[in-house]
Parts: C-alpha cells; sequence; structure tokens
C-alpha cells in the first residue's frame, strides 16, 4: 500500500460542520480497548456527543444484535472483521449510513457495495503467524513458515488461536484455510494444528500477546497486531504462510432501529476520515486505514508484499457458510487436542 502524507483537520471539520444531531451514543467496539477509547474521545471532542462504548469481539457483538433485533441496545458497531457486518446486513439488522466513500480504497467500498452501503469498510490486516523468538531457541524448535508447518507433532501443546464462533480472527482463519486448501483438507489441516493448541482465547488478538509474554510459542492473528507487540520490544517473528494468507476488512455498521440514528450516521462519517483513522498510530494500530489520505506507519504491513489470496467476502460473510463451517469446526477441531478455552 502507498504511503501517504498526513492531511490537515479540514476533512474532519467539513465531515463535522452540522451541528450534532443528539447529545449521547451506544457504540460497540470491536477493535483493540486502547484505539475504542482514542476513537470515542476524539469523536466526543468533536462532536459533543457523549458516547458510552462497551468492547466486545465480533461473534458476541453478532449474538448481541441479533437477540436485540427490534429493540436494540446499540446505535452503531464499530469495528472487527467485516464476515459478521455482512451476516447482519444480510439478516437486516443494520442500515445504510449513507456515507460518503469516494475517498476510500477499493477494498472498503466492495464491502460497502456487498452489504448495499449496510456495512463500510474501515481497515484492512492480514493474516499471519507470529512466534516468540527466544522461547523457540530454547525449545530447540525450527521456526515455521507455512501453514503447513503448524500441524508438525513437535509443535505439541506450543500454538494459541482464537475460537471462531467468538473471534472474527479466527474465523477469518477457517475461512482461509478453506479457501486455499478445499473445505475437507482445510479441516483435515485444522484438526492437525488443533492436536497442538494449548488455549483457544475468546480475542483474536490475545494469542500473540501471549505469544510476546512468553506464555505460548505460536500463534496466530493479524500481522498489525504483532507489529505493535514487536514494536514495543517483545521478541516476536512474524511470519506470511508460504501458501499464502487471507486478510480482514473490518467494518462500520449502523444497527437497524437504533435510539439515536443521526449521532450514529455522524460516527460513519468521523471514522471515515483520513484523520479519524491514522489517529490510531498514537495508540499502536498498525492495520492500514480505508482512507486513501491516511498516513501508514513504516511498520505497517505492506499488503502489497504479501502472497493474499483472493478473499471471497460475498460467500465467507453469509450467515449459511458461517454456521455451516463453525459447527463442522465445533464437531471436528475443537476437541482435536487438549486446548482449554478461554
Amino acid at each position: 500500500m502507498k504511503k501517504l502524507s498526513s492531511i490537515s483537520l479540514a476533512a474532519v471539520l467539513a465531515v463535522l460542520a452540522a451541528p450534532a444531531f443528539a447529545d449521547e451514543l451506544n457504540v460497540v467496539c470491536s477493535n483493540e480497548q486502547d484505539w475504542c477509547d482514542l476513537m470515542a474521545s476524539n469523536f466526543e471532542a468533536a462532536t459533543g456527543i457523549d458516547v458510552a462504548m462497551v468492547r466486545k469481539s465480533t461473534g458476541e457483538t453478532l449474538a448481541q444484535v441479533r437477540a436485540e433485533a427490534g429493540n436494540p441496545k446499540i446505535d452503531v458497531w464499530w469495528g472487527g472483521t467485516g464476515d459478521p457486518h455482512l451476516i447482519a446486513a444480510a439478516e437486516d439488522l443494520t442500515e445504510a449510513s449513507g456515507a460518503d466513500t469516494s475517498a476510500l480504497l477499493p477494498w472498503a467500498v466492495n464491502i460497502a457495495e456487498i452489504s448495499s452501503g449496510k456495512t463500510i469498510g474501515i481497515h484492512a490486516g492480514a493474516l499471519g503467524i507470529a512466534y516468540n523468538a527466544d522461547v523457540l531457541a530454547e525449545k530447540g524448535l525450527k521456526a515455521p513458515a507455512c501453514w503447513k508447518d503448524l500441524a508438525d507433532p513437535a509443535y505439541k501443546g506450543e500454538i494459541q488461536v482464537a475460537n471462531p464462533n467468538s473471534s472474527g480472527t479466527a474465523y477469518t482463519e477457517l475461512a482461509t484455510l478453506t479457501q486455499l486448501f478445499g473445505e475437507d483438507e482445510a479441516f483435515k489441516l485444522l484438526a492437525e494444528i488443533g492436536a497442538n493448541v494449548n488455549q483457544y482465547t475468546k480475542s483474536g488478538s490475545a494469542p500473540s500477546k501471549a505469544a510476546a509474554r512468553g506464555e505460548t510459542t505460536i500463534s496466530i492473528g493479524f500481522m498489525h497486531d504483532m507489529v505493535n507487540l514487536r514494536k514495543s520490544g517483545f521478541p516476536l517473528e512474524i511470519v506470511a504462510p508460504c501458501e499464502g494468507t487471507g486478510y480482514e476488512v473490518g467494518g462500520v455498521s449502523v444497527i437497524k432501529g437504533a435510539k439515536n440514528p443521526d449521532a450514529a450516521k455522524k460516527w460513519v462519517d468521523f471514522v471515515l476520515t483520513a484523520e479519524a483513522q491514522q489517529a490510531g498510530l498514537q495508540v499502536g494500530v498498525y492495520n492500514v486505514p480505508s482512507n486513501s489520505g491516511a498516513t501508514l506507519d513504516p511498520d505497517s504491513p505492506d499488503l502489497s508484499s504479501i502472497k493474499l489470496i483472493d478473499y471471497d467476502f460475498a460467500t465467507y460473510g453469509a450467515s449459511d457458510t458461517r454456521e455451516r463451517l463453525l459447527a463442522r469446526w465445533d464437531a471436528e477441531v475443537k476437541g482435536a487436542g487438549g486446548a482449554v478455552e478461554e
């Protein structure tokens, strides 16, 4: 991705020129907590609208949105992988915000087009493998380079990954391997990797944090989260799997029947600006922003140099596909080893 220079506050000010329509907004955030808090604070400062924010994983949020259909407690859902956002859109649980997407990169606009404007891409990130170099050396293990390497019995008890029922990150892994290898071969591989997994976490970023601390040797997650940990001084090495890898396009969605719909749409307009997106660098957010004018950190993953699959968001963002794959994961992978659940 081309790294572009910083822009002025003009774009944000233009978005916020109109007076606020409400003085409160209820947001569920599926990004990292620091990024959730910063965006809420910046939005409040810019608009005067008070934000009540809760952080939840994408799977948890989708379940809540479904449960509250017709009487939602959430106004807007920001962040997390795009697949659950697309499912919510297909189930008519969200509504189009009418936001201007002209400044966004093509992959962000694609998500909006698939969902008829009900969700819009806010960032992208590639899936990868991380390992703690110190722990790996102490145990005399070979560094993994490919997805299939993770099935090596030498890694028994050394791998941590999230549960795809709660984590969009882990569902992206499940969908990625299915697209790479075909469904039956993918589940065979997932079960073999599962035999080496020590814990299935609720959050997609938790495994790499554990690897950074030396609590596990290897993790699966998004590369931008791994970059943040490495820049913080942890001995993490980041691997783009040799066979190729999938990627996420994080989404933002206005909940259908929201109590504060105008404020929710104002949130969408705000989070799509370059200034709002690049503020994430202040708290270690190294994914690729969707606004073409946003500044990238030099250490952010370069998507153009990674072997990315042609990820099929329409298929793997469909509720029937997701439910079938998750049911099969529960039956064939979850109990494949001695992994505990968070």
